[in-house]
């Protein structure tokens, strides 16, 4: 972000003037994020990217989702300044090849015998929270802006901790402790990453995740009973009214599912909506914040369209739909500097550099898909 020039100042007041009243200036704008990608461009990367893929039996799939991220890294800008993307498809190519071979051996194990099954459940279910900890810090190390990278540190004990000891104890509890579990998992990935020197935060509270999931859940839990309710209703006053019981029972019954299927449908974006807001509202980088201001009514109308738009043209408006959902998610967000961004950037740089040579071989895979 270039220098606040002087004219943005306010005029002194008329009066006397103090050395400290003119060192008081006005903080720095917020920084909107902003995305540039379009569906045209996207759409040729996107078929590209499938019919290699689809020659290739699934290898060049590695490739395509560098190109990919490249394409959405490089068209994410905020402050002027786009980010980049560092991966190398044959990292991406290691991990997705241990991922096979975990989930050959999974299924292979349950053939020979259900309990050599359940003893590779357990071992995958032992190996896994390494494997999502590895595979943050090599998405997050392989993420820079204005040349400096991300990165993630955290420990093995806490990634452990947060995931399987605590999603354990959601399964044991039903589901009751997942939005505490959920919180936690925030708190440790945002907590532990950093850009350059400077450390992320996370200060979403539990209470606020609870609140979260009990808004998007109650409020389609009371549109599915409201919808039962009035369908039966209106279904016992038409079997009073005809004698082809049978095939109205049918009927009614498929009317039954799609309606609430299309109420899920409408539900979800809230759900999402409330989520992104929390918790990028309650995220700093250091002393400087962020907001996030998505509109459920906006989301709706997205993802509506989307849907339709890809039904109608047998999936190929997918790229379209992507960069659509995507933009509206970006340029949701904004930065809110706490002084100064250009001399934070600059102070953001760790003693002796973050790029250095050696680092790279502690993050060569990802597991991610």
């Amino acid at each position: 972000m270039p220098p606040i020039p002087d004219s943005n100042h306010p005029p002194a007041p008329a009066g006397p003037s103090s050395p400290d009243a003119a060192a008081v200036s006005t903080p720095p704008a917020s920084e909107r994020f902003v995305f540039s990608g379009s569906g045209s461009e996207y759409f040729r990367i996107w078929i590209v990217n499938l019919l290699l893929s689809v020659v290739t039996l699934g290898i060049y799939s590695a490739w395509a989702k560098v190109r990919r991220l490249r394409y959405f890294y490089d068209n994410t800008t905020v402050a002027g300044t786009s980010f980049d993307y560092h991966g190398k498809p044959l990292a991406i190519l290691k991990g997705r090849a241990m991922a096979l071979l975990l989930f050959a051996l999974y299924n292979g194990a349950f053939k020979i015998s259900p309990l050599i099954g359940l003893a590779g459940m357990l071992v995958v279910a032992l190996v896994a929270p390494w494997l999502i900890w590895r595979s943050l810090q090599f998405k997050l190390y392989n993420s820079s802006y204005r040349g400096i990278r991300f990165g993630l540190r955290g420990s093995a004990g806490g990634a452990y901790f947060n995931y399987l000891l605590l999603p354990l104890t959601a399964f044991l509890t039903s589901g009751l402790l997942w939005p505490l579990v959920h919180q936690r998992i925030k708190r440790f990935q945002h907590n532990e990453s950093r850009f350059g020197a400077t450390h992320f935060s996370f200060h979403a509270t539990v209470g606020g995740f609870y609140k979260t999931y009990l808004l998007g859940i109650g409020v389609w839990v009371a549109g599915m009973m409201l919808i039962m309710l009035t369908f039966w209703g209106s279904l016992f006053a038409l079997f009073g009214a005809t004698h082809e019981r049978d095939g109205l029972a049918v009927a009614s019954m498929g009317l039954l599912v799609l309606v609430l299927y299309v109420w899920s449908f409408l539900a979800l974006p809230l759900f999402l909506t409330l989520l992104q807001n929390l918790i990028w509202n309650h995220t700093r980088l250091g002393p400087h914040r962020f907001t996030s201001n998505m509109r459920w009514g906006r989301m709706f109308f997205i993802m509506l369209t989307n849907v339709i738009g890809i039904v109608c043209t047998l999936g190929l408006y997918t790229p379209f739909a992507k960069i659509r959902a995507m933009r509206y998610r970006i340029e949701s967000m904004s930065l809110l500097p706490a002084g100064d961004l250009d001399q934070f950037v600059t102070s953001a740089e760790p003693a002796g550099s973050a790029t250095g040579e050696g680092v790279t071989d502690l993050f060569d895979f990802d597991l991610s898909l």
